[in-house]
């Protein structure tokens, strides 16, 4: 390590935070760099060699956590060295898999993330090793200078950002191409997993990525601030999505191991157009503005469900490739999990998860409350549970009921800060306390066979099962579902209207999902979003916006217009009219925050008052 830094964490600290993301297996790498012997200093290339480290724990895989560092100052001979960290969470494949993987070449890969299309993986594969495999055929070149035939082989080879940017689903990962020296870096097109990075600076010279900082890094810079955002400089900032490269060659890099990071534009044809999220049909024409005035709310559903029927089948296809996960083979036991409000969004997910998971599976429906029985979210949960009854009855639905009280969540409250790093607003605390808390599903369940009536209702302790939690992110933003969403639609009509969305869309990676990734991941669980597919963005894209939402009509009516139908052709007629409800707002967090921080919600709206809001307002 560079002499005289004081480093904030050590790497056993950086491995216990990774190894609550991934408890199955915990593996290490060390990669030497270092000067090939010449006579000239000018001819002098570098080379590298893997030094072994023993592994911890179980070996299974589908890691959910991953970390490098590029340090400088190793050995007499040495220009420094690359420590590679991977912990495993398995969900595919039969044997067991343990990160990192390293092939026959030398290649090097940490990969956190499910590949759910774009490179075929088998039933009984595991998608870190095909990746691996289909990694180590990539040509040496990146792909500005990539050709058809490349150059290297003549084959036509892809380049690492061809093969990254076919790929479907949620990743992010980091690979070290032995033959090129080269360290490719980099996340989804949606950011739906988790990477952090921190740049070299005089301070810490070390070039960091890691899927979660360690608590200790927090330093300085712990203090929360208002929802304007506005603190300290960060040690730590969310990778921006895409893939990177850094190519280490004498001639690119100085003394600190560090040269030129390059940003590499995604390939994919399909991949680029979802991501700048254009949508065709914006503003109705006059005659169809017409027609739907003049329609009867029945004559109104029966025309909305001409654009319908792809959206269950493309979600309920996106939440088949779900199945079972390997640890629930054998048993009826929760495989999945749905982060659980009782509202369209979770209501949607879980009725679509009945129609693709095998009925011997239960399914566990994770409910938090600040208030006991009383909050929003508790309340629409236990009626939730009862219509999703009516269309499964013969599933077995398990309400876990979380109940928290935020007086006695003094060290979880500090760990929770730790993984919303480097967020640090009350809002994101707020939300990522209320997520680690369903995600890591210490709760009760009701025994319905003593039930006598809501008031009977016997409670039983129980703990999730379950190693996958599907959340609702990607709704609202792309189903005008936010209150800010309305305002923006009366200022600018429906291009002001798409505008909005289209900036959400374009900043979740930065805003949620990162937050939430952590979060979720750091109970040993993954987090899937079924809303942010991309068969299932595609979809929505192509549907009228103003079939998409109403925000002429009130709220619970003309917000997530197209959602609301959805449930009513799956059956979920009482949850369809529901309005929108943020979590920090159903399970009463955010009410006992203000109180505890501010004495009051009206003083806390006080203290925020003329700040720009992160989030802004939720209906």
């Amino acid at each position: 390590m560079a002499a005289g830094f004081q480093l904030l964490f050590s790497v056993d600290e950086t491995k216990a935070a990774l190894r609550r993301r991934g408890p199955d297996s915990l593996g290490c790498k060390n990669v030497v760099l270092h000067y090939k012997n010449s006579s000239s200093v000018k001819e002098r290339n570098i080379v590298s060699s893997i030094e072994e480290e023993e592994a911890t724990g179980d070996c299974l895989s589908s890691m959910s956590g991953e970390t490098c560092k590029a340090d400088n100052g190793f050995g007499i001979n040495s220009l420094g060295h690359l420590y590679f960290v991977g912990a495993t969470l398995q969900l595919r494949g039969m044997d067991p898999v343990s990160q990192p993987l390293v092939d026959a070449f030398g290649n090097i890969l940490v990969y956190n993330g499910e590949i759910f299309g774009g490179i075929h993986v088998s039933s009984n594969s595991n998608d870190g090793e095909i990746l691996m495999q289909s990694l180590g055929s990539c040509c040496a070149c990146s792909s500005s200078g990539h050709t058809i035939t490349c150059y290297h082989s003549g084959k036509g080879q892809n380049s690492v950002p061809d093969l990254l940017s076919i790929i479907k689903g949620p990743w992010a990962l980091i690979y070290w191409q032995h033959n090129t020296k080269t360290m490719w870096f980099g996340r989804d097109g949606f950011g739906r997993r988790s990477l952090l990075v921190h740049w070299p600076t005089s301070e810490d010279s070390r070039l960091l990525l890691t899927s979660v900082s360690p608590p200790s890094s927090l330093h300085e810079s712990s203090d929360l601030v208002d929802e304007s955002g506005m603190g300290k400089l960060n040690f730590w900032e969310e990778l921006s999505c895409g893939v990177y490269s850094l190519s280490i060659h004498t001639s690119n890099v100085d003394e600190n191991l560090v040269g030129k990071v390059e940003h590499h534009e995604w390939t994919n044809p399909n991949l680029k157009e979802l991501i700048k999220w254009e949508r065709t049909s914006v503003v109705p024409k006059y005659e169809e503005l017409h027609n739907i005035c003049r329609k009867t709310p029945c004559d109104q559903q029966d025309m909305q469900s001409a654009a319908l029927p792809k959206m269950p089948s493309v979600l309920g296809e996106d939440l088949t490739i779900l199945a079972v996960t390997r640890h629930h083979e054998n048993d009826g036991s929760s495989p999945v999990a749905v982060l659980f409000s009782g509202g369209l969004d979770s209501m949607i997910i879980a009725a679509l998860l009945d129609e693709c998971l095998e009925p011997k599976y239960s399914i566990e429906l994770l409910n938090v409350s600040f208030d006991g029985q009383l909050a929003p979210d508790r309340i629409s949960a236990r009626a939730g549970v009862k219509e999703l009854q009516k269309i499964a009855p013969l599933r077995r639905w398990k309400l876990v009921e979380i109940d928290a009280d935020l007086l006695t969540l003094s060290s979880e409250t500090k760990h929770v800060m730790s993984l919303i790093n480097p967020a640090k607003t009350y809002m994101d605390l707020n939300i990522g306390l209320a997520l680690w808390l369903a995600a890591n599903g210490n709760g009760w369940l009701s025994d319905e066979s003593s039930k006598d009536g809501d008031a009977g209702y016997q409670r039983l302790k129980y703990k999730s099962t379950a190693r996958i939690v599907l959340v609702g992110s990607g709704a609202d933003e792309q189903c005008a579902g936010y209150g800010r969403h309305k305002t923006k639609y009366r200022q600018g009509s429906w291009v002001g209207l798409n505008e909005e969305m289209k900036l959400d869309m374009q900043r979740i990676w930065k805003r949620n999902l990162g937050r939430d990734d952590r979060c979720i991941a750091d109970s040993g669980k993954e987090a899937r979003f079924p809303f942010l597919d991309e068969d299932v963005i595609k979809t929505l894209l192509d549907i009228p916006l103003w079939e998409i939402a109403d925000l002429d009509q009130p709220s619970g009516i003309g917000d997530k217009k197209i959602l609301r139908e959805v449930a009513r052709l799956l059956g979920l007629h009482e949850v369809a009219v529901l309005p929108k409800r943020a979590i920090q707002f159903g399970s009463r967090i955010a009410r006992e925050s203000n109180r505890r921080n501010f004495g009051s919600n009206r003083a806390a709206n006080q203290a925020s008052a003329g700040s720009v809001a992160i989030y802004g307002p939720s209906s």
